[in-house]
């Protein structure tokens, strides 16, 4: 397992977070096999994503993946930004890396399928706020 929690996994849990003041649309999911829950916003302009604040609690796996999206998502348009899910699912089941920095240190939890929904969840909770846009 100790190739699971590498130090970029842990750097990037250890980074704080905070929700956004004023955001466009939020979502709330939990995972409630392991207790891993994700609060997101996030403001959007001209069909980007401007800003994404989030409060996670839960494994350092959840919080990294949190990290990542509130890092890498801001630009991105509104639509492949929703697609992001998808496209870490298919990751972590073999697939092609997303083409968004920082999810390589994830690709260590390809083989433990039990760990999947703690990376997903930042990236459903994602989808979900946008899915009103």
């Amino acid at each position: 397992m100790s190739e699971l929690y590498q130090q970029a996994i842990k750097d990037l849990a250890a980074k704080g977070s905070e929700r956004l003041a004023v955001p466009d649309a939020s979502s709330t999911l939990d995972n409630p096999l392991c207790g891993d829950k994700v609060t997101l916003d996030v403001t959007t302009a001209d069909g980007r994503i401007v800003a994404l604040g989030h409060v996670t609690k839960g494994c350092l796996l959840c919080k990294a993946a949190a990290t990542v999206a509130a890092e890498q998502a801001p630009g991105l348009p509104v639509a492949q930004a929703a697609a992001l899910a998808d496209q870490v699912r298919a990751m972590l089941k073999g697939g092609d890396a997303p083409a968004l920095a920082g999810l390589e240190p994830f690709l260590a939890v390809r083989p433990h399928k039990s760990r999947h929904d703690c990376v997903l969840l930042p990236f459903k909770a994602l989808a979900k706020a946008l899915a009103s846009f």
